[in-house]
This record gives C-alpha cells, sequence and structure tokens, in this order.
C-alpha cells in the first residue's frame, strides 16, 4: 500500500470517530448532496456512455457563469418553485451564490442563466433546451430529469474555450447531477476539464480542425462513447 493511500485511510479513520453533522431536511441553505451518499474509499472506475441524447448544443465560450450562475434566482425558475413549495417568499430567495450549500437548489440553477445560448433553441436565448425525444421546450432542470427518470444518458456539445471565467465548482457538480455523462468541446479550460473528472464526466474533444458544426452534428443525434475498464489504459491524443 502506497504512503498516500495510508494517510487517506487514517484521515478516514480519525473522521469515522468525530460526531457527525446532522443534517436539516426542512433547510433550504444547507442539505446533504446526493453524491456524499454511498460514497466509496475508492473511486469507481470509468464507464462509457451509450445511445445518450444531448442536453445542449453550445457554441463557443461558454463560463462558469453561463453554467453555474452566482446571481438572483428568477421567478419563474425550477429554483424559484423549489423554494416556494418550501414556504420561501419571493423576497427572501436570496441569489445562487447564498443558497450554494443547497444541492437541491443549484442542481436547478444549473444552466440557468437567462442569456444562455443553445443552439438547439434556434437563436432563442434562455436557460431552456428542447427534449430530443417529445420536441417540448423546457427548463433544462426540467428536461434533464425527464431523461434522468427514464434511464437516458445525456451529454453536452460545445465549443472552444468550454468554461472560461473563474473557476467554480458548481459548473461540474450541477451537470453531474443532471445526469450530464460527457462534454464534447473543441477545448476545455484546464481546472474546469479536472473538475468535470472528478465529478465522473468525461470531457471530449474534437479533433483538431473540428468541431460539431464542421462534423454536421445538431444535438438531434444519438451518443456512444467505449471507454477501457481500466484507467490506466486510458490515453491522451
Amino acid at each position: 500500500m502506497k504512503l498516500s493511500q495510508r494517510a487517506t485511510l487514517r484521515g478516514i479513520s480519525f473522521l469515522s470517530l468525530l460526531p457527525l453533522y446532522s443534517w436539516d431536511p426542512s433547510s433550504t441553505y444547507i442539505h446533504e448532496p446526493t453524491y456524499f451518499k454511498n460514497m466509496t474509499v475508492e473511486p469507481p472506475g470509468p464507464h462509457g456512455v451509450k445511445d445518450a441524447y444531448c442536453l445542449l448544443n453550445f457554441g463557443d465560450s461558454i463560463t462558469t457563469d453561463h453554467i453555474s450562475p452566482a446571481g438572483s434566482i428568477h421567478k419563474d425558475s425550477p429554483a424559484a418553485k423549489y423554494l416556494l413549495e418550501r414556504g420561501v417568499d419571493r423576497k427572501d430567495f436570496n441569489s445562487y451564490g447564498s443558497r450554494r450549500g443547497n444541492d437541491e437548489v443549484m442542481a436547478r440553477g444549473t444552466f440557468a442563466n437567462i442569456r444562455i445560448d443553445n443552439k438547439l433553441l434556434k437563436g432563442e436565448v434562455g436557460p431552456k433546451t428542447i427534449h430530443i425525444l417529445a420536441g417540448e421546450k423546457l427548463y433544462v432542470y426540467d428536461a434533464a430529469m425527464r431523461y434522468k427518470t427514464a434511464g437516458q444518458n445525456t451529454i453536452v456539445l460545445a465549443g472552444a474555450e468550454y468554461v472560461s471565467g473563474s473557476s467554480r465548482d458548481w459548473a461540474a457538480k450541477g451537470p453531474m447531477l443532471l445526469g450530464v455523462k460527457a462534454v464534447i468541446a473543441k477545448s476545455f479550460e484546464r481546472i474546469h476539464r479536472s473538475n468535470l473528472v472528478g465529478m465522473g464526466i468525461i470531457p471530449l474533444c474534437f479533433k483538431p480542425g473540428d468541431y460539431a458544426d464542421t462534423l454536421g452534428l445538431t444535438g438531434h443525434e444519438r451518443y456512444s462513447i467505449d471507454l477501457p475498464n481500466k484507467i490506466s489504459e486510458i490515453r491522451t491524443g
């Protein structure tokens, strides 16, 4: 066993002796995220993607604020609906940034920027997308949950400089909670690419000179990605 592994196990043993935080199920500010549940010491191995649908199709220069806005919660958004259902008045919505300790709010706020440009909407700007199977225009969160409930994987198409701007952990956590399994882009911001891997989302780059438009990809296709069973067998390039 490597020294780093022994240190990790000692740390876990020490933490197991500490009193656990008592999660308040009624809190709209702090909530136990699903990725803490059933967490194992060893990370899961690589996973492929089969017959996934495209949740969003972006162009260049999507920023962290496009994916996980920190500003105000729009009154008609899925996050607003969640808060209203729990007795929070509109005047007390506060911002996504202030509620970043609640994964339910932040998942609903993922891709919720009102200026986000999704090619599936054919020129319309806003936090919605087309559910490919139904042909319906829905909030991104609602479309993602429909795919997820049906057991259908999703991916995101993007152009160059995917997730530029300041690093924001929820720009990777949010898509994972929505069920996104891979992002296929022309290029990635380096830190965000690592964050995606940490959340189990596969970051893939088009070959030089290629991107979604040159390959004729519209986002209405099905996408499958094959990966080796062992991380050590994955090669870049």
